[in-house]
């Protein structure tokens, strides 16, 4: 099957919160939660998606002809190309009741892998979901990023056992969860976690440790003093708080100030070959891309992951060439222009 061909049998898929537009730009889901939307005043999945849209790129083929290399390292190991799968939770309730959380990873993680790039799986009030994911991790060797929820500290060194157990690759929390309503009853310390805390989960893990949630240079410079190996620019499509800047306004005052120190991802709105050059242009080092991906996978399951990566990736390699990127620290910003 075609790219066309996949997205259109998600639509019979996915639902009813879910409208699987022709491009997912956050408006026919605004405010729909349960589902896919945003909290009030239900702008910031289209914000997210708006602010790359308004940057330009700039051609320039006065350069050698070549094929662009697109691989990107991280954690001592190399991937196919810029883009992680982007942790989703509760796919079931959001996006349609075709697969629960654990079916959906399952299927998630085989194909990130045999694609090149790896997986980053959601948490949720179940520990099953984790420890399922897990399971479908080791058959591959370890390789995918379990997200783990911002819990009380005792909770969360329980899913780093698990992980360490099983020699997962890396692990990551989405500290931008922290005001979900089941973590703010849970006591103590969940929620919000100071850099002291931080670095305690970290220096735990004894894994490459990722913090997505960054909003803020404040933020971004706490979580490298917390020791973390990757940041993810990510603001949750405005699920957690509505309101705030997309991830593209803030991204290139993030980069300035840790650019080197950390591995930087970005998150929210992106969705083509475009969009992550883009992103590396001002400054990030790759990208997150969750809901197109759910949705290629609700309409063709493992092929439908394939068939958006050769698709985005295709775009990503000819925005290159067109603009004189011979690889990845080619694409400088420079090679964009912001009206």
């Amino acid at each position: 099957m075609n790219y066309q061909e996949i997205h259109d049998r998600a639509a019979d898929q996915v639902g009813p919160y879910c409208k699987n537009c022709p491009v997912c730009n956050g408006r026919a889901c605004a405010n729909t939660i349960p589902g896919p939307g945003c909290k009030y005043p239900g702008n910031v999945a289209a914000r997210n998606y708006d602010k790359w849209q308004e940057i330009c790129v700039n051609m320039d083929t006065l350069c050698p002809n070549a094929d662009p290399d697109i691989t990107f390292a991280f954690g001592g190991r190399t991937f196919s190309a810029p883009v992680f799968a982007a942790p989703l939770g509760s796919v079931d309730l959001h996006y349609g009741p075709k697969y629960k959380d654990p079916e959906y990873n399952h299927i998630l993680i085989k194909a990130a892998y045999d694609s090149g790039i790896i997986a980053m799986t959601g948490d949720g009030v179940d520990p099953a979901i984790m420890v399922s994911a897990v399971k479908d991790m080791t058959e591959i060797g370890g390789i995918g990023i379990p997200t783990i929820k911002p819990w009380n500290k005792e909770f969360v060194f329980e899913k780093q056992d698990i992980l360490k157990q099983n020699q997962i690759f890396a692990a990551a929390m989405d500290v931008d969860g922290a005001g979900l309503p089941f973590l703010k009853a849970m006591n103590p310390n969940a929620g919000s976690k100071s850099v002291e805390e931080m670095k305690e989960i970290i220096d735990y893990a004894e894994r490459p440790f990722i913090i997505k949630g960054i909003m803020t240079v404040n933020g971004a410079l706490k979580a490298v003093e917390a020791g973390a190996a990757g940041i993810v620019v990510s603001n949750h499509g405005g699920r957690v708080q509505g309101g705030t800047p997309s991830t593209a306004e803030v991204l290139p005052a993030i980069a300035e100030a840790v650019k080197g120190k950390t591995t930087i991802f970005v998150d929210g709105g992106i969705r083509s070959g475009v969009d992550i050059f883009r992103a590396i242009a001002l400054g990030a080092d790759a990208v997150l891309i969750g809901r197109p991906i759910l949705n290629m996978i609700y309409g063709g399951g493992a092929e439908g992951l394939q068939v958006y990566l050769e698709k985005i990736t295709g775009e990503l390699k000819s925005t290159m060439t067109m603009c004189g990127a011979a690889d990845l620290k080619a694409i400088t910003k420079d090679k964009v222009f912001i009206p």
